[in-house]
């Protein structure tokens, strides 16, 4: 039996050479195609030598409906806008759309769940194993605590991260706030600069640090009176974003059409 058939989007970008390693040496999976933007140096190059490694024998290229077309799944660590448009031409192609694109906003979201009604698509904030455990963690112990706690995300990434709060970081939020029964939009706080305030009781705060070359740390901190609660996720390699990727492309393959999640993925 032929193993599955991988397109990589944003081939030359952190995650993308990532995913195109992982791939090639996963045993699981075959690397059939890599994207790029037009006009991007490395279309029409060897995606591996592009990359500054041994040659995978895959071009670049900048037309994704082709090379979606020959595939069972698509990889997107993109950006938003990519990422809507990337989801309209899988779900033409009837291929699996793994979605790791952050910053995605609700007009986005709506069209993500447009092109769920024809293709398969897993979207998650993070991919990890560990983290997915976390939000579980959060949000049994946000049922467990009342209000009185206070809740704060803080997270840290890479100086060039362009999104804040991150996507993970909201995950955990959402988590927190489904564990507490409230609605996040009107539960959250995100920075804070100046004379603020009293903190307001049941609010969820997020605060984010960038610099360095941080892959991701996530703390969820709940604050009483005399006591705190701490849970915390660090990445220290990329491939583990990569790793789950790709067992959300394999995972896919034969799911119904809609939209589903990592906790749909590892049975969370």
């Amino acid at each position: 039996m032929e193993l599955p058939g991988i397109v990589v989007t944003g081939a030359s970008g952190r995650m993308g050479q990532m995913l195109v390693r992982i791939i090639a040496d996963s045993g699981k999976a075959r690397l059939v195609g890599a994207v790029e933007r037009p006009g991007h140096g490395w279309i029409g190059q060897d995606v591996g030598t592009a990359a500054g490694g041994p040659a995978v024998g895959v071009t670049v290229t900048d037309d994704p409906l082709e090379a979606f077309a020959r595939a069972q799944a698509v990889i997107d660590f993109t950006a938003p806008a990519a990422t809507v448009e990337f989801a309209a031409l899988a779900a033409q192609a009837r291929c699996v759309h793994v979605i790791g694109t952050t910053g995605l906003e609700t007009e986005h979201h709506a069209r993500i769940d447009a092109a769920a009604r024809h293709a398969v698509v897993v979207q998650a904030g993070n991919m990890s194993l560990g983290l997915n455990l976390l939000l579980g963690l959060t949000r049994k112990v946000a049922q467990a605590l009342d209000a009185d706690w206070d809740i704060e995300v803080i997270e840290a990434h890479h100086r060039m991260k362009v999104d804040a709060p991150s996507g993970t970081a909201l995950m955990l939020g959402q988590a927190a706030a489904e564990g507490r029964g409230v609605a996040l939009d009107k539960a959250r706080v995100s920075g804070r600069d100046g004379i603020t305030g009293a903190r307001a009781r049941g609010t969820i705060g997020f605060s984010a640090v960038r610099g360095g070359d941080i892959v991701g740390e996530h703390d969820v901190l709940f604050a009483g009176e005399g006591e705190r609660v701490i849970i915390r996720h660090i990445a220290t390699d990329r491939a583990i974003f990569a790793r789950g990727a790709l067992r959300a492309a394999l995972w896919g393959q034969g799911q119904k059409p809609g939209r589903y999640d990592m906790t749909d993925v590892l049975g969370l």
